[in-house]
């Protein structure tokens, strides 16, 4: 069986050629949402916007995102992850270089959402391509280290604000962010299309040929394919195309709830704390030196935190690793909103990072597992489309209540009861998938729910 000779592939070059590939387009994504965190006190001195016109700013990029998302989401399904995933870094690329000629408030909104609509189109695409390669036995850590680039790509934002913005200005920081659009030519040569999803859409020739590249690749004794297709490869075809209602049938209801909820809350609390980041540190009275200097510390805590985490998730599993990050970013939330110096304000802004960010790379790798290939790319996108809703509210909300005088000590409280929240319901609805093949979670939920979709 295909499958069968997919999953018996060791892991080798072309599985870590795959997670830098897909990789680099996740650091990309990072470095531009946060390299508009860092312009923000800027062009709020430069042009004179409120609170409010800041917290746009961001919250413009979190619709696209979730357009982006689930419209992405669903093509991916019907045409495939790989072209879909180049569109999609190709639009964001291009998009980000357009921000540097904004030449308004109004221009710099039209073209930041259009970023987010390719920003959120390329992420769960990527995560549903590298899910579905990923070996059994590692593919939670695979999932989560993809995950951990996007820690590199706020450092590397971090380090374009504190070397390049104050001597050459904010533009320079979105024109170097248009830079990914010439690494769409190395997903073209580097990355197959996946397997499942041609097994899934009848085009089992292809899938074959790609099975036996990768075997030669990876020095695996291989044999020719039998003429005649196995019923378990008959059956993976499409019976119809993937809808919207399916994803709350049976029991891939219960998964879609835990998944839409914890989408919502991490983005809520996520985009709300560090898409503000430096600006309240820079209203905590340092410099804009001093504040990217800070922010840079505690962004270095992400890469830690998200290699904690792909450790864990093969040891405790998915669920727990999960819910337990999610509960200690609530406590960190907390006490970093009321630290009174220096040192209690990095050390909890360090505590944030590391679980917050080990919570993403979690999530990432729990969402594509949980529905079967049909709609796979279509669950992961609507997830992630929904969650957006989550990082369009809390940034301009942030700003009306930063507008409104309400002190960032009741702000974190907010955030910190979210994390509290989104962790409870993980535990409660959460389902483990740590070492099971995708096709046994599966069946696992057709089974219980009497879905009546193809695994």
């Amino acid at each position: 069986m295909l499958l069968e000779r997919l999953e018996k592939l060791p892991v080798g070059s072309f599985h870590y050629k795959l997670l830098a590939v897909t990789g680099l387009g996740w650091l990309f994504d990072a470095m531009d949402t946060g390299l508009i965190s860092f312009v923000l006190p800027i062009l709020s001195k430069e042009w004179g916007l409120h609170p409010e016109q800041m917290g746009w700013i961001g919250s413009v990029g979190f619709i696209g995102m979730a357009l982006g998302a689930v419209i992405s989401g669903t093509i991916a399904d019907r045409v495939g992850r790989k072209l879909v995933f180049s569109l999609t870094v190709i639009l964001y690329s291009l998009a980000t270089g357009a921000c540097a000629l904004s030449w308004n408030y109004e221009s710099l909104m039209l073209f930041r959402f259009l970023v987010g609509f390719g920003l959120g189109g390329e992420l769960p695409v990527a995560a549903t391509l590298m899910t579905e390669y990923a070996p059994t036995k590692l593919r939670g850590r695979f999932i989560v280290l993809l995950e951990s680039f996007w820690g590199l790509g706020w450092l590397a934002a971090a380090c374009i604000a504190y070397l390049l913005i104050p001597q050459y200005g904010w533009q320079v920081a979105f024109f170097i962010g248009a830079l990914p659009a010439l690494y769409v030519f190395m997903i073209r040569l580097h990355m197959p299309e996946s397997v499942r999803y041609l097994i899934s859409r009848g085009k089992i020739g292809e899938a074959q040929k790609i099975v036996l590249m990768l075997e030669e690749k990876l020095n695996v004794q291989s044999e020719p394919f039998a003429e005649e297709l196995s019923e378990v490869e008959k059956g993976t075809e499409y019976a119809a195309a993937p809808k919207l209602s399916t994803l709350w049938s049976g029991a891939f209801a219960r998964r879609t709830a835990m998944l839409w909820v914890a989408w919502f809350g991490i983005n809520f609390s996520y985009y709300g704390i560090f898409m503000w980041l430096p600006s309240i540190v820079f209203q905590q009275g340092f410099t804009v030196v001093k504040t990217f200097e800070y922010v840079l510390i505690m962004t270095l805590a992400q890469l830690p935190g998200y290699y904690c985490a792909a450790w864990l998730v093969d040891v405790i599993g998915r669920k727990y690793t999960l819910s337990l990050f999610l509960l200690i970013s609530g406590v960190a939330s907390y006490f970093f909103g009321n630290a009174t110096g220096s040192t209690e304000l990095l050390a909890w802004g360090a505590a944030m990072s590391f679980f917050n960010l080990g919570a993403w790379g979690v999530l990432y790798t729990y969402t594509p597992e949980l529905y079967p290939t049909a709609i796979r790319a279509l669950g992961s996108g609507y997830a992630a489309g929904f969650g957006r809703i989550g990082s369009m509210i809390a940034p301009a909300m942030v700003g009306m209540l930063i507008g409104g005088q309400m002190g960032s000590a009741s702000i974190f409280m907010l955030f910190a009861g979210v994390f509290v929240v989104v962790s409870a319901v993980v535990m409660g609805l959460g389902v483990e998938s740590r070492k099971k093949s995708l096709e046994e979670i599966a069946e696992e939920a057709v089974e219980s729910g009497r879905a009546t979709v193809h695994c």
